[in-house]
């Protein structure tokens, strides 16, 4: 059974929490005293429904105030798939904690309010989804109800969204009107909008495609650790070597010829084990060790890949940044460390060329400094060399994060554009 990581956005009071609360109530993916909780806090309330947000608003400032602060994930199951959801706040100044959410989202839900239409906020948040290359899009249009389930309604805001969505690399566009708070068009079709001929959203997240979202086409392979059992009591394992790592892309087979870099030699795959045992095939996004037939010396941060299909092992780094952190700006001669795949080095910002408007998509190359979750393309020079792809082609091995030496904490999330 396969996974479906999914973020949803939107603004504020556009429903968000309560279409993830309905999802786990009406696929019955809650316990019942969690149930009695929200009802008894909804009744505390005097609220005359049973609040669904409840069951994913955990902070208590969050609930306190009826908005997402912070990134809350859940995961639920139904017979067709498993999934992972990140609910991430619609607030402008949360912009780092969106990018965290859908940076490994296969699909964004967008939700829109049907009374409001297409805000500033919604054209914000489709914008960073498609920087953040997340393959399907989807167009909740909430609280139909409040607008008597009114097909020219839903009509307007597809016409609107639609005519933004063509000036962004939105790949996959699907409409759905819903009514979170009543279940409408959620997991099972509605009964008020005869109108709408489409599937439900619980339906579409079940049955979308996304095993070709993967790149099955560069194999790319960071390895993260080498096994050596030092203990081993029998010979055959104390001969043991492996390569320990996540699939970044392609697909590896036993008896392939593979290149690791950065030394340039070559070698084939004599085995792939798994925590399960031996397979004969790994693939994006599988943990496997590999086995190789000639003994290299390779270690963490190394890269193995085809002798004919290599990455760009570059120093100089053209990206987009997103900017995280509350202290400190982004300024040219700043001095950060670059975590990539599994490869750490230090970076020096060389430039900052444009600081990017992500409300009216303008550029300002006027700029100085990236603020807090602020986005602009930066040009990097690392010390030693990064096996990247570009972003768009590889989600992977095309972003990074930076990190601040002195604190050791994260305050940037890069996405490679250009590299040589």
């Amino acid at each position: 059974m396969d996974i479906l990581r999914f973020a949803t956005a939107g603004s504020v009071d556009d429903g968000k929490s309560t279409l993830i609360g309905r999802l786990l109530f009406d696929s019955k993916a809650i316990f019942e005293d969690q149930l009695e909780a929200v009802e008894r806090t909804s009744r505390d309330r005097g609220t005359e429904y049973t609040d669904l947000s409840l069951l994913t608003d955990g902070l208590r400032a969050e609930r306190e105030q009826g908005i997402t602060i912070d990134v809350a994930y859940r995961y639920f199951a139904t017979p067709k798939r498993k999934f992972i959801i990140a609910d991430t706040p619609g607030h402008i100044q949360y912009t780092r904690n969106m990018v965290t959410g859908a940076s490994t989202a296969d699909l964004a839900i967008i939700l829109i309010d049907a009374r409001k239409g297409v805000l500033e906020q919604s054209r914000r948040h489709a914008f960073l989804t498609t920087l953040l290359r997340v393959p399907h899009l989807v167009l909740a249009v909430n609280k139909m109800d409040l607008v008597d389930y009114a097909e020219e309604r839903f009509e307007e805001i597809r016409e609107e969204f639609t005519s933004f969505a063509s000036k962004l690399n939105a790949a996959d566009l699907t409409f759905i009107p819903i009514s979170a708070l009543y279940g409408d068009n959620v997991v099972s079709r509605s009964e008020n909008m005869p109108w709408y001929q489409g599937s439900s959203l619980l339906h579409h997240l079940e049955n979308v495609h996304i095993a070709s979202d993967r790149n099955l086409v560069d194999v790319r392979f960071p390895v993260q650790y080498v096994i050596r059992p030092h203990s081993a009591t029998s010979q055959e394992l104390h001969d043991y070597r492996g390569y320990a790592g996540q699939v970044a892309g392609g697909v590896l087979k036993p008896g392939d010829e593979v290149t690791h870099l950065p030394s340039g030699l070559s070698t084939r795959i004599s085995a792939i084990d798994t925590f399960d045992g031996p397979v004969e095939e790994a693939f994006p996004p599988m943990s496997v060790t590999l086995r190789l037939e000639d003994d290299i010396d390779i270690s963490r941060g190394d890269l193995i890949c085809r002798p004919n299909n290599q990455p760009t092992a570059a120093q100089e780094i053209e990206a987009m940044v997103c900017w995280m952190a509350d202290t400190t700006k982004l300024q040219p001669r700043s001095k950060l460390v670059i975590k990539h795949t599994t490869r750490t080095a230090r970076a020096l910002v060389r430039d900052l060329q444009y600081r990017l408007d992500v409300n009216t998509l303008h550029r300002d190359e006027s700029a100085t400094a990236l603020g807090l979750n602020e986005i602009g393309r930066v040009s990097l020079r690392v010390t030693q060399p990064l096996f990247v792809d570009d972003y768009a082609r590889n989600r992977l091995t095309g972003g990074f994060i930076l990190i601040d030496e002195a604190t050791n904490g994260t305050v940037g999330a890069g996405m490679i554009v250009d590299a040589r």
